[in-house]
C-alpha cells in the first residue's frame, strides 16, 4: 500500500445503492412477460407427494441450522463388503480399509439391500471376512441382514469376544430390521407381540456384552426402493422406530438408554433438493417423537446408500453421476454415514474399478471439496427450508395415519401403506414410460453400441427356504426405474445376436437438414432407447427418392422427420410412397393436432412426440414387425 493510503471500506463504495433492490413483484412482472399468457402454475413443479416446488423461494429468516454430525465432522466412508466367496469378500474389505474407507457395510444373503448376492450367514464366514480387520481401530462396521441371516449378528459379536477385543471400542451398527424385512418379504411367521420381546432380547443381550449400538435399525430404503415417495419413506422410518423405542422400553430398558440404540437408513438419490430437505425433514420429525417421549433430543445416527431404484444397466457410467449427486445431497443434509452402490452393482458384482469409483467418489467430495467442513449449509435457503417444513407436515399426518391403524406392522397387514406406495409407484413408472421423468442412457440418449461392462462372477449363497409365514402381507418388491426400457434392449440384443442384425426403423427426412434435424435427433433417442436401431437418411423431396431409399434401408418401419411447414407441403406424399414401398408401419416425429386425419389417410399410423407414452410405443414396434 502507499505511503498515506487510506483503508477503504464497502461503506466508501457504495455500488449497490445505485441499483433498485430486487422484489419478487418485479420478478414476476418479468416472468409473465415471458410467459405470453401462459399461467404462472406452469412454472409450479410437484413431487410425487403432491408438494409444490415453485421456481423460486425468497430467503428463509430465523432457521437455525439442522445439526446431525458434530461441526466438520465427516461421515463414515462406508464400502458395501458382499462377495458370496468371504475370503475374495476379506481380501476386498482390505483394499477399501488400505484406501480410504472408513467403514465396512457387511450385506448378508437374504438381506434387504442384498441385491442377489451378500456374505454367508455362518460363523466361519463372519471369521474369515473380518481376518485382520481390526473393529476396536476407529473402523465403522454396519451389518445388513435379513430373515435368513438375522444370526449374523450374534456370530459378529461372538467373533469380537473370542479375539479379546473390547466391545465397548467397537463402532458396530447390528442392524436388527424385522419390521423392514416383513414389508421386503411379504409375510411373517409371528405377529408383532410375538416379534417385540425377541427384537428388544437380542438388543437386550448385545447391550450386555457392552457393545454401545446402535442395535435396532429403521429402513426407509424399503420404501425407496419400491419406488415410494419421500413422504412414505419418512412416515415409514418413523413408523418403526417408534415400534422399536416401544419395544426395546417394554424390556424394561429406559427411554433414555433405548434412545441410542436406534438408527436409521435412508436413501439419497440424484433429486438434489427433495433428497436433502428429506434428511433434514428426518432429523426434526424424529427430534419431535422424543420431545414426545420426554426426551431431550439428540441427533438421530443417519446411514445412507445411494438409491438402488435409479441405477441403470445400460451406459452404467452415468450411475456415477447419480451416485456423485445423491453423495453430496446427503452429506450436505449431515448424513452420518454413506454407502455408495457400485456404478455396476445392478449387473452383478462390481469389480475393483468399480469399488475404487465408489471410494473415491466420497473422498473426492471430502478431501477435494471440503463439503464437511460447514454444517447444514442448506439452513435458510428458502427452497430447501420450504420442502423441508412440507414434507415435515405431510410425513407426520401419514406417520399418524400409521400409529391409528395400529403402528407398522398392523398398517402392512392393512395394506395401507402399500397402497399409497403402489400408487406412487405406478405414477412414476408412467411418467418413466412417457420420459417425463429422464434416465439418461435408458430411455434418453442411449448408446446401442456400448461395450460390454465387466462384472465378477461369483455364484450367490444357497440359503434354506425362508419358511414363509402365516401372516400374509403385499410385498414391498424393489425395483429398478429403467427395467421396461432394458427390457425392450435385452430384445434387441437377442435378435441381434439371432439374426446378426437389430430391428431397424429408417428415418425419412423431409426437407433441408435445418427443416428435420430437430425432429431427427428427438427420432433417434425414442427409438434407440428400446433397441431400435434408427437408420438416417439424407433429406428428401422426391417421395420416389424416398421409397427407394428405405427399401434400400433394410427397415419393416419408418418415420418421417421434419417441420411442421414441411409437412404440411410433403408428408402425405411421402408416407403414401413409403407404404406402396412395404413399410409395415410409418411414424410421424411431431403432433400436428389439425392434420392428422389426412395423414393417418396417407398412411401414417402413428405419431412420436414429447409426452407421448414412449414405452408402449416401442413395444408395439416389436409386435408389428414380429421380430420376437
Amino acid at each position: 500500500m502507499c505511503k498515506g493510503a487510506q483503508t477503504v471500506t464497502p461503506d466508501d463504495l457504495p455500488l449497490a445503492a445505485d441499483f433498485p433492490k430486487a422484489q419478487l413483484e418485479d420478478w414476476r412482472k418479468l416472468v409473465d412477460g415471458v410467459l405470453k399468457g401462459a399461467p404462472f402454475e406452469k412454472l409450479v413443479g410437484k413431487s410425487y407427494d403432491g408438494l409444490k416446488i415453485e421456481p423460486l423461494y425468497q430467503r428463509a429468516k430465523d432457521k437455525a441450522p439442522v445439526m446431525g454430525r458434530p461441526p466438520a465432522a465427516p461421515w463414515q466412508i462406508m464400502q458395501r463388503i458382499d462377495h458370496p466367496d468371504a475370503g475374495v469378500a476379506n481380501a476386498q474389505a482390505l483394499t477399501d480399509l488400505e484406501n480410504g474407507a472408513t467403514g465396512l457395510a457387511l450385506v448378508f444373503a437374504g438381506g434387504n439391500g442384498s441385491h442377489g448376492f451378500g456374505l454367508e450367514p455362518t460363523a466361519e464366514a463372519v471369521a474369515k471376512v473380518l481376518k485382520d480387520v481390526h473393529p476396536d481401530a476407529g473402523i465403522a462396521i454396519e451389518l445388513q441382514v435379513g430373515p435368513q441371516s438375522r444370526m449374523a449378528a450374534i456370530q459378529v459379536a461372538e467373533y469380537v469376544k473370542t479375539k479379546g477385543i473390547d466391545p465397548a471400542a467397537c463402532n458396530i451398527r447390528f442392524g436388527l430390521d424385522p419390521l423392514a424385512a416383513c414389508a421386503v418379504w411379504g409375510h411373517s411367521p409371528y405377529t408383532w407381540d410375538e416379534i417385540k420381546p425377541a427384537v428388544a432380547s437380542g438388543i437386550k443381550g448385545l447391550a450386555g456384552l457392552g457393545f454401545k449400538g446402535p442395535f435396532a435399525s429403521t429402513d426407509g430404503r424399503v420404501v425407496h426402493d419400491a419406488g415410494g415417495s419421500e413422504v412414505q419413506e419418512l412416515a415409514f422410518v418413523l413408523a418403526c422406530g417408534v415400534a422399536y423405542l416401544r419395544a426395546i422400553e417394554d424390556a424394561g430398558v429406559s427411554l433414555e438408554q433405548a434412545q441410542g440404540m436406534v438408527y436409521a437408513r435412508f436413501s439419497a438419490d440424484a433429486d438434489q433438493f427433495l433428497t436433502m430437505a428429506k434428511f433434514r425433514a428426518l432429523r426434526l420429525l424424529w427430534a419431535r417423537i422424543e420431545q414426545a417421549c420426554g426426551l431431550t433430543p439428540k441427533p438421530l445416527f443417519i446411514a445412507a446408500d445411494t438409491a438402488w431404484r435409479m441405477l441403470t444397466q445400460r451406459d452404467p457410467y452415468v450411475n456415477m453421476l447419480r451416485a456423485t449427486m445423491a453423495t453430496f445431497a446427503a452429506g450436505l443434509a449431515g448424513a452420518n454415514a454413506i454407502t455408495v452402490l457400485p456404478h455396476t452393482l445392478a449387473l452383478g458384482l462390481p469389480d475393483a474399478f468399480a469399488r475404487r469409483v465408489a471410494r473415491n467418489t466420497q473422498l473426492l467430495l471430502l478431501e477435494e471439496s471440503n463439503l464437511a467442513k460447514v454444517s447444514d449449509p442448506a439452513a435458510g435457503a428458502g427452497g430447501i427450508e420450504g420442502l423441508t417444513s412440507e414434507l415435515c407436515d405431510a410425513a407426520w399426518a401419514l406417520f399418524q395415519e400409521i400409529e391409528k391403524a395400529g403402528g407398522a406392522f398392523a398398517a402392512l397387514q392393512q395394506g395401507l401403506f402399500q397402497s399409497k406406495v403402489a400408487a406412487t409407484r405406478k405414477a412414476r413408472e408412467a411418467n418413466i414410460a412417457k420420459r417425463r421423468d429422464v434416465l439418461t442412457g435408458a430411455s434418453e440418449f442411449p448408446n446401442l453400441h456400448e461395450s460390454k461392462t465387466v462384472v465378477l462372477s461369483a455364484r450367490p449363497v444357497a440359503l434354506s427356504p425362508d419358511g414363509g409365514g402365516k401372516h400374509k402381507f403385499e410385498a414391498l418388491a424393489p425395483i429398478r426405474l429403467a427395467a421396461p426400457f432394458e427390457a425392450l434392449r435385452d430384445k434387441s440384443d437377442a435378435i441381434l445376436e439371432a439374426r446378426g442384425a437389430r430391428p431397424k426403423v429408417f428415418l425419412a427426412n423431409l426437407g433441408s437438414p435445418a427443416d428435420f434435424t430437430a425432429r431427427v435427433t428427438f427420432a433417434k433417442s425414442f427409438f434407440e432407447a428400446g433397441g431400435i436401431l434408427a437408420v438416417d437418411s439424407d433429406g428428401f423431396t422426391d417421395p420416389a427418392k424416398l421409397a427407394a431409399a428405405f427399401k434400400a434401408s433394410g427397415a419393416a418401419i419408418a418415420c418421417l422427420c421434419s417441420s411442421d411447414n414441411v409437412y404440411g407441403d410433403q408428408a402425405e406424399a411421402a408416407a403414401k410412397a413409403l407404404q406402396a414401398a412395404g413399410g409395415r408401419h410409418t411414424y410421424l416425429a411431431g403432433r400436428p393436432a389439425e392434420a392428422e386425419t389426412a395423414l393417418r389417410a396417407a398412411g401414417v399410423a402413428g405419431f412420436i412426440f414429447a409426452g407421448a407414452d414412449a414405452l408402449a410405443t416401442l413395444q408395439d414396434v416389436y409386435q408389428r414387425t414380429e421380430q420376437v
